[in-house]
């Protein structure tokens, strides 16, 4: 976080983080003011290490259910009748693993549905680095470290193609950052 303060950036509004221990700590230690939301992919994936695979495509639309809660307290509501569900009694420890990550999953409800599904994963990060592993596990062996640079400079430049198009999303979200961060949120 130091080195990228170095590098000139100034505030990060939102940083959306996988679960690592002490990254979110990590961000608000430099930038203070950042909102730390949960991955809810991950937090769904990490859930569902808890069940056993026959059940899995049970207990999905029991959870969708308090992360598409359309606010932080129908969500919490949701969440204690996930607990005290069959589901919940089954497995008990993705209650408790959603409980002890709610107060990074709250920012997540203070936004609308279309802006929520630009913010809940970072899927997009994970989406690159399996392009980078395919190209490199696809190539083999590289005679220099020239050669494996070279590979991973034109994945990255076939792949930047794609982010030349904002998300539909977009315009609504930049409306709902511009308000609730205020003067926080440049868009250039």
């Amino acid at each position: 976080m130091n080195e990228l303060k170095n590098r000139g950036i100034s505030d990060i509004l939102i940083a959306v983080v996988d679960g690592l221990k002490g990254f979110p700590e990590a961000i608000n230690a430099v930038f203070p003011l950042t909102v730390i939301q949960t991955c809810i992919v991950h937090l769904i994936r990490h859930s569902l290490e808890f069940v056993s695979w026959k059940d899995r495509k049970l207990v999905v639309p029991a959870l969708k259910a308090i992360y598409r809660a359309k606010n932080a307290e129908a969500g919490l509501k949701a969440l204690a009748e996930f607990e005290t569900s069959f589901w919940g009694q089954r497995y008990p420890a993705i209650a408790q693993n959603w409980q002890r990550n709610w107060e990074h999953v709250v920012p997540f409800f203070a936004y609308p549905e279309s802006v929520r599904r630009i913010i809940y994963t970072t899927n997009a990060i994970e989406a690159l680095n399996a392009k980078l592993r395919r190209a490199v596990r696809a190539r083999g062996h590289f005679p220099n470290d020239d050669a494996a640079m070279k590979l991973l400079y034109l994945v990255l430049n076939h792949a930047a193609d794609e982010w030349k198009r904002p998300p539909r999303e977009w315009f609504e979200a930049k409306t709902q950052f511009a308000v609730v961060f205020g003067e926080r949120f440049v868009c250039q």
